[in-house]
């Protein structure tokens, strides 16, 4: 915590006194005691990490943990610690309603939800239920709502010609910038569907990794070789530029389209997909589908720009209700709000519960209700937890919902913590988190991969099922219940989501007694696992044919605090149980995606968090045209997993609307990667929120990335909490005084007859 901000007039003070002690010769020790009365004579000790008056503004405090976002380039983003600033700064055409449940898609910038015209192989329309296989091509006409406007930024600065001011500099122009605030003017312009086009078309970039193209590649028309000509276009642009330098030429987008997405008009955009896809629908409220104004991309790419990290992955340009004020890396993070937001009304409707919850009583007010948020770093779990507590958090992180989990944990497991919380009125509302956590393998990996032979596949097959037999997961959420809480999960497709049953036991990992309806299955043994493994080739954990012992690569994701590595060392000791041996390479998150975009993980830990609640969400991670590796980083399939029949099912599915055909296409897609042993499946957890009183207008919603517009604070109940909870405990220094004034007396006698020795020695003197 930072350290008494009234302890520079404390010190001032003690100086005066000290000044006078020094003039006249005095011991050290009376300039301590005079530090010392001037602190007990500050009257108020203030431990407040922020600047001076901070709690009392209209300010949403919160924190992150271990190192900055990578990606707020709409474009790139799609990581979880990156939603709380591009859901605020940009806005996609659709949104998730933030209280109706289950959830419904709702409009942002696009005046309604978009129904889809279906079209056959000749043009002519179908009716609304046309079966998949009849649809050609469905049409998406969106159109969009009139002035809204982009925040102030020089990127659309103008001079008194009309002319861009800052999309041509020199390097020696931009030398000395670091943030956008540096340029002297800014500028404005309204939202047009050409925006939405030109984000589209961004897709397509080589600058940058998206990790949606290779889907979209599949169902926007003409998206896939309109990428391959991009590369081309790219290609000839950067000319004999070293791969290294990040200083590039603009690559306007404008210049070169297709067809599968145009703007009929300023506000009208449409969006062509290859035959019946019913999912779409869900993407056009992600950040992939946020508008881009092409002169952000331009100022962006003038000289200087990238080595002073000025680009849309530090700085995003949006028409969302804040924007980016600071960025501190590794540090902090401002969000304030934007002058030119138009301000939405807070919804009126919600769930039965909502109204005598207290989220219906803003109906109608303009969003959003804050007008700044906070970012700090915490690199450490119990200072973390300690400033939430003392109130400096007003949430200890908006994006991670197993705050509840370990805050839950404590309460449970203390009577202090409970009373503590109790006293303090934390609240901690709660919902099912639609995710998942797992072990991944990577499929191009010789060892635990697919293998190169028929016989290397089935050998690996059996070592994934061993390996998957022997981590008891039951166990895990047990042991880590502060953070894991949940139940174990039999495949990818996570409860609250059409497509799983909880009846579907995955047989390979788990016995079922028969007879015993409602029985739990059980964990097949380790005996059964060290059989498994024998087969695939390493009785007792060495190699059969060279006698070494099988050594596997643990990637991590994060770097190895104590509480994390307590994790670790139990996943180490479940592959000890069969005599494998786990070598951990832990890293930051940063690293752990380069890894995987090259496909050079060996077996990992990962979870997914749901875009929207659809089985598509969460099978595509196995679909394997969606590979990381095949697709140079832009697909999700971190695990490379390919498989025929799942890749067929997958196909089928996406034309599908809910029902039984889309369940039995699903039950097959999960009895191949059960029997693949595609990943140890892991765990599907419970969540929540965890919030001070003085915060308004909550509601978890896992999918809601929005939700910084509808939450409120009121700062004067922060403030007058934070002084009854971090009240300064005076008797230390009242003790140190006295002590130091008994240590002062005798020094003084001391000096005084020393005084008087010497003045008697000149007297004597005198006199002689």
């Amino acid at each position: 915590m930072a350290c008494c901000r009234l302890l520079d007039r404390a010190v001032d003070r003690a100086a005066a006194h000290a000044d006078d002690a020094v003039a006249r010769g005095r011991d050290h020790i009376a300039v301590l005691a005079a530090v010392a009365l001037g602190l007990v004579g500050c009257g108020e000790v203030v431990n407040s990490p922020y600047e001076s008056g901070a709690a009392g503004t209209n300010t949403f405090f919160t924190a992150f943990q271990e190192r900055s976002p990578k990606y707020l380039d709409p474009t790139a983003s799609y990581a979880l610690d990156e939603t709380p600033y591009t859901y605020s700064v940009y806005e996609p055409l659709l949104r998730f309603h933030y209280l109706k449940r289950p959830y419904q898609l709702a409009p942002r910038t696009a005046t309604a939800v978009p129904v889809p015209r279906y079209l056959d192989r000749d043009g002519r329309e179908l009716p609304a239920d046309a079966p998949g296989e009849t649809v050609a091509e469905s049409v998406y006409d969106i159109t969009l709502q009139r002035g809204i406007l982009y925040a102030p930024h020089p990127a659309f600065a103008r001079d008194a010609t009309g002319n861009y001011r800052y999309h041509a500099l020199g390097a020696s122009e931009t030398a000395d910038k670091r943030t956008p605030f540096d340029f002297a003017d800014s500028g404005t312009r309204e939202l047009t569907a050409h925006d939405y086009v030109y984000a589209i078309r961004r897709l397509a970039t080589t600058r940058i990794k998206s990790p949606s193209f290779s889907l979209m590649a599949e169902y926007i028309v003409g998206l896939k070789e309109y990428g391959e000509g991009i590369v081309a276009v790219d290609r000839a642009l950067r000319g004999s530029i070293p791969p290294s330098q990040r200083d590039l030429p603009f690559l306007d987008f404008r210049r070169h389209p297709f067809s599968g997405a145009v703007a009929l008009d300023d506000h009208t955009l449409r969006i062509r997909i290859k035959g019946k896809y019913p999912q779409f629908k869900y993407w056009l409220q992600m950040t992939f589908f946020a508008p881009v104004p092409w002169e952000a991309d331009a100022f962006y790419a003038n000289p200087g720009m990238a080595a002073n990290d000025l680009t849309l992955n530090r700085w995003p340009v949006g028409t969302g209700p804040f924007m980016q004020a600071e960025f501190q890396e590794n540090r902090r993070h401002v969000l304030v709000r934007n002058p030119n937001f138009r301000g939405e009304p807070y919804p009126c409707e919600g769930e039965a519960a909502d109204r005598d919850a207290g989220l219906l009583a803003d109906c109608g007010k303009p969003m959003p209700f804050i007008d700044r948020v906070v970012f700090s770093i915490e690199k450490e779990k119990i200072p973390h937890k300690t400033k939430f507590l003392q109130g400096w958090y007003d949430n200890p992180e908006i994006q991670r919902f197993d705050w509840l989990l370990e805050l839950d944990y404590d309460v449970k497991n203390s009577d202090a913590t409970a009373q503590l919380f109790a006293e303090r009125d934390i609240r901690m509302p709660r919902t099912f988190e639609i995710s998942n956590w797992y072990l991944g393998f990577n499929w191009l990996d010789p060892v635990v991969g697919k293998g190169a032979t028929p016989e290397q596949h089935e050998r690996n097959r059996k070592l994934r099922q061993a390996l998957s037999i022997a981590i008891d997961w039951e166990e895990f959420v047990k042991v880590f219940e502060s953070k894991a809480a949940g139940v174990p999960a039999m495949g990818p497709v996570p409860p609250g989501v059409f497509g799983h049953r909880p009846d579907q036991v995955n047989r390979y990992v788990y016995d079922v007694v028969d007879g015993q309806p409602g029985s739990p299955p059980k964990r097949k043994s380790i005996a059964q696992a060290k059989r498994l493994l024998a087969e695939a080739g390493y009785p007792d954990g060495r190699d059969a044919r060279s006698g070494r012992p099988l050594v596997l690569n643990y990637d991590y994701q994060r770097q190895l605090t104590p509480e994390i590595k307590s994790e670790v060392d139990w996943m180490v000791r479940q592959f000890a149980k069969i005599g494998v041996q786990l070598e951990v390479r832990a890293t930051d998150y940063n690293r752990f995606q380069e890894k995987a975009e090259k496909g050079s993980l060996q077996i990992f830990w990962w979870g997914w968090f749901a875009d929207y609640p659809d089985a598509e969400n969460f099978l595509f991670l196995l679909y394997g045209p969606n590979s990381k590796a095949a697709t140079n980083g832009n697909g999700e399939n971190a695990s490379n997993y390919q498989n025929d029949e799942f890749d067929r099912q997958f196909q089928r599915m996406k034309f599908m609307d809910d029902g039984p055909d889309k369940q039995a296409a699903i039950d097959a897609m999960l009895d191949a990667v059960q029997r693949d042993a595609a990943w140890a499946f892991g765990y599907n957890p419970f969540a929540g929120s965890v919030n001070h009183q003085w915060v308004g207008n909550v509601k978890p919603g896992p999918l809601v990335n929005d939700r910084l517009t509808y939450m409120k604070v009121d700062p004067a109940l922060r403030v007058s909490k934070i002084a009854e909870w971090n009240r300064p405990i005076w008797w230390p220094l009242w003790l140190l005084a006295a002590l130091l004034a008994l240590a002062i007396v005798p020094t003084v006698r001391l000096w005084r007859r020393r005084e008087q020795q010497t003045a008697g020695r000149g007297l004597a003197r005198e006199a002689r």
